[in-house]
């Protein structure tokens, strides 16, 4: 892959291959180091954490069955594949999905280009990982679903699991396929026959990319169970927003843009004869993701571009499945790459903000509380929609619940309204909180202690989640 397309912001930070020992160390320096936290902001939260006993089991790549058969397959033409860790006790009847996150490729090259990693091909995907997070099977960091059956599902379609199209390209380096929603429901299939139709209750999650995913499948999701099971869905740093960047430009609309609208040249016989000869052929241009499918049908009939109905703040309007929405207000790879983009020439004040907002000066992070406002504004459209929650934090991060050493499963959390991530996530899920809808939107940044304490600079953060193994391949 060339190096321009390793440093693309088409690929937000993803599951880390290892985590360092510099972790362990950081989670000492932090704890040591932090003192009390102020009263006012955070109160106090009941003790969860405890040593780990053990490092967690990995747990094994499962294939899927007979998706060349049903066309289920990723870019390069391969099975997708998940991983799953069976529950046990009362959690043997309910199950929690999560969708893997890894950016998007909105052109041939950029989508071909995924076919020699795990973002388009199971030939390279790691065949064990471990579960943390909202995976984790350790009651003391995930007390609410740590006994479930947890599903990790593998990203290799490049399109948020929502692409559908009979065509490919065919390039130097063979045929490419658009099958993300095909992915999306031969392994919902799969799992349905290994005890998910039987499920009491689930929770479809993700992160990044699986975040937006999240949100497209949410309600087709609660259409496979029966009205008596308990269903709903947990978006991650999912919020993407459509705002202009700091040249005045909307780079995350040319990003889905890209996605929506891809189109290919095909080839057609018009006139052929006996003995299958083409005597003439012409070509013409398809688009290949066939995306419009999950789209919400309000905002299409609306006549909106399609471009503008793959944005969450469309999509919230029509769900009407429970669903918790976490992110961040300064989201870290928003910053990177929505706010300062490469493309919109960022000086050199601008790079070292947009790595570690401590950096930022008063007119940038009057530019970011702008980019937080629009995040607010976009998930107040929902109105009275009582089904639509959200833990908004003023963290600088991305992706929350899933990493090891993450807010999710650390001894010191951001806080919002008195509760941790795993507090809010866990009583929003089983219902012990006062209201239906839960709305936690913390203030602008740095007023939050929770959050200032556990900040760092995002280089730092990145290689210590990534490592700096070449194989990793992300540069953020």
């Amino acid at each position: 892959m060339a190096t321009d397309e390793l440093r693309s912001p088409l690929l937000p930070p993803r599951r880390p291959r290892r985590v360092s020992s510099a972790a362990a160390t950081l989670a000492l320096l932090l704890v040591a180091g932090l003192g009390p936290l102020p009263s006012a902001c955070c109160g106090t939260s009941r003790s969860r954490h405890s040593p780990r006993s053990s490092p967690p089991d990995p747990v094994e790549l499962t294939l899927l069955a007979a998706a060349h058969d049903k066309g289920a397959v990723c870019l390069d033409g391969s099975p997708p594949g998940y991983h799953l860790q069976t529950g046990s006790g009362a959690g043997s009847r309910s199950w929690l999905i999560h969708l893997e996150g890894g950016g998007w490729c909105n052109t041939v090259r950029s989508c071909s280009g995924r076919r020699t990693t795990d973002l388009g091909s199971s030939k390279f995907m790691q065949t064990r990982i471990n579960f943390t997070g909202t995976l984790s099977n350790d009651p003391a960091l995930n007390p609410d679903f740590y006994s479930w059956n947890r599903v990790f599902v593998r990203y290799c379609d490049g399109a948020s699991f929502a692409g559908d199209s009979q065509h490919g390209d065919q390039d130097g380096n063979g045929k490419l396929f658009f099958r993300g929603r095909r992915i999306w429901e031969a392994v919902l299939d799969e799992l349905m026959q290994k005890g998910l139709a039987h499920s009491e209750q689930a929770l479809l999650t993700g992160c990044s990319a699986g975040g937006l995913a999240t949100l497209l499948h949410c309600d087709d999701f609660r259409a496979r169970f029966s009205s008596e099971v308990l269903v709903k869905c947990l978006p991650d740093a999912g919020f993407f927003l459509n705002v202009e960047d700091i040249s005045g430009q909307r780079s995350m609309r040319s990003v889905y843009s890209g996605v929506v609208h891809l189109q290919v040249s095909v080839r057609r016989c018009y006139q052929c004869h006996i003995h299958d000869m083409v005597t003439e052929e012409r070509k013409s241009s398809v688009n290949v993701w066939n995306v419009t499918e999950v789209l919400p049908k309000d905002c299409l009939l609306a006549n909106k571009d399609p471009t503008e109905c793959f944005f969450p703040a469309e999509i919230i309007k029509s769900v009407r499945t429970p669903t918790f929405i976490m992110n961040s207000a300064y989201d870290s790879w928003q910053v990177q790459n929505v706010v300062a983009p490469d493309s919109s020439s960022p000086d050199e004040s601008w790079r070292r903000c947009r790595a570690d907002i401590r950096s930022c000066n008063s007119s940038q992070i009057q530019v970011l509380n702008g980019f937080r406002k629009a995040m607010v504004d976009g998930l107040k459209a929902v109105g009275d929609n009582k089904d639509c929650s959200w833990f908004i934090d003023s963290c600088f991060s991305h992706c929350q619940a899933w990493f090891d050493n993450s807010p999710w499963d650390t001894p010191v959390a951001p806080r919002l309204g008195n509760k941790t991530l795993v507090e809010a996530v866990g009583d929003w899920y089983f219902g012990r909180s006062p209201s239906q809808a839960v709305r936690e939107i913390g203030c602008e940044y740095p007023c939050n202690p929770t959050c200032n304490s556990l900040q760092l600079p995002a280089q730092f953060t990145t290689d210590l989640y990534y490592g700096k193994e070449k194989s990793d391949r992300l540069v953020v």
